[in-house]
């Protein structure tokens, strides 16, 4: 087999076969092919697409590149959610719990922040002693014992994509939607769930703002996973506003908290118990999704969920006595606030520009090696479809720093459209759509 053919063969629009995809992924992961003719592989690829039995393939030998757990490993059927990211995108912190406080196996790999967008890791990297660094073998002693764990990936896990990756970033490849789906796909599948709902944003705040092409993923990711064999579901979400009242890494702590004593905002508890009931159903803990929501609302409401989620802090050697007193997360030294400018409605919150300002704060990174500070972020006081008054309170930035402020303080006033006229605004719908898949195999 020649990797030159193949290059050519996708170039000009044909199907790639079986064996030339598993070729070309072996020799991406020993490094036998080099780096330039992946990324002509790449661009072709980003030019001319795949179909979907091309794109599973590529899932499943991708997935194959490493260490691969099996549901045995896992301890039988377990289950894992993805979501394409957000602004104050809290649901795993209080998903993950949730689920397991129900009865499920969950063991979940996550990722860090890049760009406007928060990661799980480094939100439970600011409870002191957290440890997310898990090597495999202790993350599946978790999983097996307790029947959940929450860490960072490893790099002995879907290597392939870790290179591929990277080639796409300079390649100019990463909107390509197959190599999307796989990159995705890949790491759930190797994770060794067989339920898996994904949480696919559309709006200003997501990866992907426009409606269209967040159903265009979130369909490929359920026909991708299905066809490898797991029960799929998606649901599309809003993320044209911020969700929740938190942005920033500690402070998301703390509302997965409040949330996880049924005292958080009410469109994350929704949207934590809406993806939730798809995984319970998947897993035969309820026949409907309506008797799946009710119960995940009860365990948010009873405690239960909360004393998972303290488990699940001390068993990763974190301090569980940040669940009774806040003050032990990191506090910035001051909070600032943004006022509105004049009175009427809240017609709109711009999710994306609240991201940046949280950056700009320190909140993320806008490269790989860039430092985060978990204290800072922004705390909505105020969402769309509010009635506020000149000088109220929009927004509290909390802050360590000066540098930055002024512009930070600027993006979030800014993000806020409020209509003079009164007239009421109804919040967007917090789910879009919902697709579902049918197991493959």
């Amino acid at each position: 087999m020649n990797t030159v053919d193949i290059i050519r063969k996708k170039r000009d629009g044909d199907v790639l076969t079986p064996e030339e995809i598993r070729y070309w992924i072996a020799g991406v992961s020993d490094k036998s092919i080099p780096e330039y003719q992946s990324s002509a592989l790449l661009m072709a690829i980003r030019l001319q697409g795949m179909t979907d039995e091309e794109t599973a393939v590529l899932t499943d030998a991708m997935a194959h590149s490493g260490k691969l757990f099996t549901p045995e490993d896992m301890g039988g059927f377990s289950v894992d959610k993805h979501s394409t990211g957000g602004v104050g995108d809290t649901t795993t912190l209080v998903l993950i719990p949730l689920l397991a406080a129900a009865g499920l196996t969950v063991g979940k790999l996550s990722g860090r922040a890049l760009g406007h967008t928060g990661g799980t890791i480094d939100k439970l990297e600011s409870i002191p002693g957290f440890r997310t660094d898990l090597n495999l073998d202790e993350f599946l002693s978790l999983v097996q014992d307790t029947r959940l764990a929450l860490a960072d990936h490893t790099d002995d896990m879907v290597p392939a994509d870790l290179i591929l990756y990277e080639l796409r970033d300079v390649t100019s490849t990463v909107d390509s939607l197959p190599l999307i789906v796989a990159s995705i796909m890949s790491k759930k599948i190797a994770g060794g769930a067989q339920g898996i709902v994904i949480d696919v944003k559309t709006g200003a705040g997501a990866f992907l703002p426009e409606l269209e092409d967040s159903r265009r993923l979130a369909h490929s990711l359920v026909a991708i996973g299905s066809k490898l064999g797991r029960q799929m579901s998606a649901l599309i979400t809003d993320m044209s506003q911020p969700l929740g009242l938190m942005t920033g890494n500690a402070l998301e702590v703390i509302e997965a908290i409040d949330t996880l004593r049924g005292e958080g905002p009410s469109d994350l508890a929704t949207l934590c118990c809406e993806l939730g009931a798809e995984l319970l159903v998947f897993a035969g803990e309820a026949a409907t999704r309506e008797e799946a929501v009710l119960k995940l609302d009860q365990l948010l409401m009873n405690g239960k969920a909360l004393d998972a989620f303290r488990q699940l802090i001390g068993q990763q050697h974190g301090n569980t006595a940040v669940i009774d007193d806040l003050a032990l997360l990191p506090r910035a030294a001051r909070k600032v606030e943004a006022r509105a400018l004049h009175a009427g409605s809240v017609a709109r919150l711009d999710a994306l520009e609240i991201g940046r300002a949280a950056n700009l704060l320190g909140a993320g990174r806008f490269t790989k090696e860039d430092d985060i500070d978990p204290a800072v972020g922004i705390q909505l006081n105020v969402k769309v479809g509010d009635r506020v008054e000149k000088d109220d309170i929009l927004a509290w930035l909390h802050v360590n720093s000066e540098e930055h402020l002024d512009q930070a303080c600027r993006m979030v006033e800014g993000a806020y459209t409020i209509d003079a006229s009164g007239d009421p605004h109804q919040p967007p719908a917090l789910i879009v759509e919902r697709i579902v898949g049918t197991p493959e195999g």
